[in-house]
């Protein structure tokens, strides 16, 4: 089984591969790792990593941990696609069918920034409407969203009054950005964490910010 395990570590060499060695100590194998953000002498990354069966992703924590420095933010199982760089292919295929622009978006944004889910909603007077949703997207209705309109990429915080019980049950990181206008956005969650980083944020408003001009052109 895969997991993605999100670690702060010391931005300094021989540190990620202390940790590699450590994962496979318990059987883990790396797959691919993605730097999150950098800066002040620390890194942050994901790691892709495949457990033998049977074991338990605890064994993950404990080994990244025995690293001197390491710290573990987020652990959870992982079947998205390896390729975190498929901003440009994700443009180009809505260029091609602009029509279903915004259901390609909401999938393509999850494999993008590693959410579980995405949607994508506009405020209409009173009321909230979904414009499009990933597959693994939570049907429960969003009938208020008081940050919209929405000036510029933000984290939302998991636990204000609008945000749905299912959602606040689950720890369900959350993140927004305008998409073409202040009233259409669109919402990425992670449910169970791990917290969306200041880079992954920016990383999600250019991504919005260049598909709102291919849709409106």
């Amino acid at each position: 089984m895969s997991f993605l395990i999100r670690v702060q570590l010391p931005d300094s060499p021989g540190t990620l591969g202390a940790v590699a060695t450590a994962l496979g100590t318990v059987g883990a194998d790396i797959l691919s790792v993605d730097v999150v953000e950098r800066g002040g002498g620390v890194a942050v990354d994901d790691l892709v990593v495949e457990l033998p069966s049977g074991s338990l992703p605890d064994a993950l924590i404990t080994a990244a941990e025995s690293v001197e420095g390491v710290v573990v933010d987020a652990v959870r199982p992982y079947a998205g696609v390896l390729d975190t760089h498929r901003e440009l292919e994700l443009v180009e295929e809505i260029a091609a069918a602009p029509k279903q622009g915004l259901e390609m978006l909401a999938e393509g944004v999850p494999k993008i920034i590693r959410s579980g889910w995405s949607i994508v909603v506009q405020h209409d007077g009173d009321s909230v409407r979904r414009l499009a949703s990933s597959g693994a997207a939570p049907e429960v209705p969003i009938e208020h969203l008081p940050w919209l309109p929405i000036e510029r990429a933000t984290v939302l915080d998991g636990e204000d009054d609008w945000v749905p019980e299912t959602w606040q049950e689950l720890g369900t990181e959350l993140a927004a950005t305008p998409l073409g206008k202040p009233d259409r956005a669109l919402l990425a969650g992670r449910p169970g964490g791990p917290m969306f980083r200041a880079a992954e944020v920016a990383r999600l408003a250019h991504l919005a910010g260049i598909v709102a001009v291919v849709l409106d052109s």
